[in-house]
């Protein structure tokens, strides 16, 4: 059985100078994840009621035959889901490039994770 040993300073340092920035980016938000007491999106399981915190990488309206719908792809570091909200074709606020936490249940619909008609607050910045 092998030991696994904190990273040394030195060895994050180097890490951190030679990583590209998309990593240091998921880095970061992964620690915000961490911090604010929210589920990573790699870790929630179907069904459960979760908690998700991250940027916004994507706000697509879908007009539909039937219902209208908002999707955000929301990206925390660990993965992405797709917020979906029925019936609205805009929500202000909701567009690419901010943060925000959404809470609901955590479900899969062809094949992607999905939130519908999330609980949301908006981050700063």
């Amino acid at each position: 059985m092998t030991e696994t040993r904190p990273k040394s300073w030195l060895s994050r340092k180097l890490q951190s100078l030679t990583a590209d920035d998309q990593t240091i980016d998921a880095q970061q938000l992964q620690s915000g994840v961490a911090s604010s007491g929210c589920e990573p999106v790699s870790t929630c399981q179907k069904g459960k009621v979760v908690a998700v915190t991250g940027r916004l990488k994507s706000v697509v309206y879908t007009p539909r035959e039937t219902v209208p719908t908002l999707e955000a792809e929301l990206f925390d570091g660990s993965g992405s889901v797709t917020l979906v909200w029925l019936g609205r074709r805009r929500i202000p606020g909701i567009e690419p490039g901010r943060t925000l936490t959404a809470r609901g249940r955590f479900a899969s619909f062809e094949g992607r994770k999905v939130i519908y008609n999330p609980w949301y607050e908006l981050g700063i910045g």
